[in-house]
């Protein structure tokens, strides 16, 4: 049998098995971090890493490795909760100092979108407007924030709201920003989501708000998914927690996107 074969039939060794156990855990890992985990040399840990991406277990991504990402079927709610949840905390703090008083404001489904309307909590005069009930449930604690909750088909996975009626209600507004988070931005710029009735109320935000912040933190950069929301020419800014990556850092020039990265 020739000897390329033999990584694939090889079993892994211990720090390998801990290493993958270690990213299915947390749903994706630096390179750094999982190097001072184990307390071994970043050029071991790409070693390791490359091993476990040619058998499919683990996938790279720039600085660092994930769990393989399917182009139509996003990670589980709760995963999505705790994964880069330091990061998304980051990005919402970044956010809630730039959004002035007494605005209107659309935020869409997302664990990063949730975060920031915890960040909102002590703002005055909003009026926020969305389809995802756990922002509603978050943002009904500020007295001084007017809720508006669409219509529309609850999914049970995130209380997403979606469907046609979510559409038609969402038409009805013109507000001030739309605070958008998105499963992936493509290395052309396009910005990605794997539900088409989730996508479908995301394009409707967009093109019913003067502004359009997207929050992504870093590991959604090059991240596939399959359904087409929009491009990064249509973002007023982005908030991330890392400078972004070649291409996409000439592709936010070229767009005249402001890029805030947020401190931990």
């Amino acid at each position: 049998m020739p000897d390329s074969a033999a990584p694939r039939r090889r079993a892994l060794n211990p720090r390998q098995s801990e290493l993958l156990a270690a990213v299915r855990q947390a749903g994706a890992l630096t390179i750094e971090a999982l190097a001072q985990r184990f307390g071994v040399t970043l050029q071991t840990v790409r070693r390791d890493v490359r091993e476990l991406e040619q058998r499919g277990l683990l996938a790279r991504y720039h600085g660092g490795v994930r769990t393989p990402v399917s182009t139509v079927e996003n990670l589980g709610y709760r995963q999505r909760q705790t994964l880069n949840a330091t990061a998304k905390e980051a990005i919402a703090r970044a956010v809630a100092r730039d959004v002035p008083p007494g605005c209107s404001l659309i935020l869409n489904i997302g664990t990063t979108t949730e975060a920031v309307a915890r960040a909102l909590l002590q703002h005055r005069g909003l009026r926020v407007i969305t389809n995802n009930l756990n922002v509603a449930a978050i943002l009904a604690d500020n007295p001084e924030c007017e809720v508006i909750i669409a219509g529309g088909v609850v999914r049970a996975r995130d209380r997403g709201i979606v469907g046609e009626v979510t559409i038609d209600f969402l038409r009805q507004f013109r507000v001030d920003i739309a605070l958008i988070g998105i499963s992936g931005i493509e290395a052309d710029g396009t910005l990605r989501d794997y539900d088409v009735r989730e996508v479908k109320a995301a394009r409707t935000i967009i093109e019913h708000a003067r502004q359009t912040w997207l929050c992504a933190d870093h590991s959604k950069f090059g991240r596939p998914a399959m359904v087409e929301v929009g491009h990064v020419g249509e973002l007023t800014r982005l908030y991330t927690d890392r400078a972004p990556p070649p291409p996409f850092d000439a592709l936010l020039r070229e767009a005249d996107v402001a890029c805030v990265v947020a401190e931990g």
